[in-house]
């Protein structure tokens, strides 16, 4: 008997011994083992012990149908002992027009002049001229960093540096052809390598692989309505980006469910060009398509008006999107209307990108568009705003905006500031990081949102 329990006591000696090295080794396991987690635009092919970086030369040019897996939205860092997530499906527009007397010799859109309304009646009862920094810049609120150059190196770390407190995974950056600029600003083209070099600097450890990778912030263009834009000089200027950007580590690609990766163009005021025009761009039989070229990408166009999404579709572009954070200023920007907007784009295999910001300011340099203000009321605006998105179950959000400061959309940090002739806006009684917090929490809960729409 004394032999039994002796047996006894050491077998059940050794299955404790067993199963204490089983709990021991499951805790050493990333919890991503076993499963791939990587973001649209960062794809990965062959083993995992393997894996490399999509060229040029490996996408596949063909359009088709774009809906991404909840495994490819999100990418999970660790960075000094905390864990955090980083979104490839919430995109930020982001603008570099900005100049100061440091790097640029004088302001750049800081000093904005006040727009004249197109009424000279209405115009006479507003205030003219352009603003005089650094007291009195073109926006009714205050940046932390003060009025800054867009070329300063040490501003596009510190935006890195926000967007990633953001948990934004694309940096969608505001682009004009080489030596053309905004009727207000200057010639930026010049600049986005260093931005795409910034994005790559804000790579860090990535725990979904044993074979530690890089990740990064990604960018993708936001091609603006210059003069003299038309399709053939599109096709001109997504040759020119593909080309001299396309093999950066920092640039976007979309991925969809079928596996195809192209990048991804957003079209501003894409309405002021035909739809007959743009199909001969954007269809497989226009006279000089891209489609299933090396040029190939996924083309977003602004909708404005009810009868765009039409144009739209008759265009041969792959979606839409809403840009503007006035809700109700147009049909596209109100949030009544894209679940209607989210029907027709799925009923005809387009992506539809709602976007959405923290509040509309522009009377520092529209004095008499007052009534399309929307207030901040402490985030609350911000949070409706993205509410309305998320109820139509979108693959990609878009954030108007990280420093569109003129309009009022920005949620790059502001602080109180008072002069003799100002009292600007800001974000009290919260800090200046709080529209980064709320947007991180956000993209977080969109993220849990989607996986329960794909299960």
């Amino acid at each position: 008997m004394t032999r039994l329990r002796r047996k006894a006591l050491v077998a059940l000696f050794l299955f404790t011994l067993f199963i204490f090295g089983t709990m021991m080794g499951l805790r050493t396991l990333k919890p991503s083992d076993g499963f791939s987690d990587l973001a649209p635009g960062m794809d990965f092919i062959g083993e995992r012990s393997d894996r490399r970086r999509l060229d040029v030369k490996d996408v596949v040019v063909s359009p088709g149908q774009f809906h991404m897996g909840s495994s490819d939205t999100k990418v999970v860092f660790t960075k000094s002992d905390r864990e955090y997530s980083i979104f490839y499906d919430v995109h930020m527009f982001y603008y570099l027009w900005y100049g100061s007397p440091s790097m640029d010799n004088k302001y750049i859109h800081w000093d904005h002049v006040l727009v004249p309304h197109w009424d000279p009646k209405i115009a006479a009862s507003h205030a003219q001229g352009r603003h005089t920094p650094p007291e009195d810049i073109a926006s009714s609120f205050y940046p932390e960093l003060g009025p800054y150059s867009s070329r300063d190196p040490k501003v596009l770390e510190s935006h890195m540096a926000q967007i990633e407190a953001a948990a934004a995974g694309v940096l969608v950056l505001s682009w004009y052809p080489p030596g053309v600029a905004d009727d207000h600003g200057e010639p930026t083209e010049d600049l986005v390598p260093a931005v795409m070099d910034a994005a790559h600097r804000h790579s860090i450890k990535v725990t979904v692989c044993k074979k530690k990778k890089k990740q990064l912030e990604n960018v993708a263009f936001h091609i603006q309505p210059y003069k003299g834009r038309t399709d053939q000089s599109m096709h001109d200027n997504i040759k020119y980006i593909i080309d001299n950007y396309g093999k950066h580590g920092a640039f976007y690609r979309f991925r969809s469910s079928t596996g195809r990766v192209l990048p991804l163009f957003y079209i501003y005021d894409s309405y002021l060009t035909p739809p007959e025009s743009w199909a001969e761009l954007l269809s497989t039989k226009g006279s000089h398509t891209i489609r299933g070229t090396p040029y190939d990408g996924v083309f977003v166009a602004l909708i404005v008006d009810e009868r765009h999404k039409h144009d739209i579709l008759a265009s041969g572009f792959d979606g839409m999107y809403t840009y503007f954070a006035s809700n109700g200023f147009s049909f596209g920007s109100s949030h009544q209307n894209w679940k209607a907007i989210k029907a027709f784009c799925d009923s005809n295999n387009l992506l539809f990108i709602p976007s959405v910001g923290p509040g509309y300011v522009d009377t520092a340099v529209r004095p008499w568009n007052n009534h399309n203000t929307r207030n901040r009321v402490n985030g609350r605006y911000y949070e409706t705003s993205l509410q309305a998105a998320l109820s139509v179950r979108p693959e990609i959000v878009t954030i108007t905006s990280f420093n569109q400061w003129h309009e009022g959309t920005q949620i790059e940090k502001a602080v109180p500031k008072k002069t003799v002739t100002r009292l600007y806006l800001d974000y009290q009684p919260n800090q200046p990081d709080h529209y980064l917090e709320l947007t991180r929490q956000w993209a977080e809960n969109f993220n849990k949102e989607k996986d329960k729409w794909l299960m």
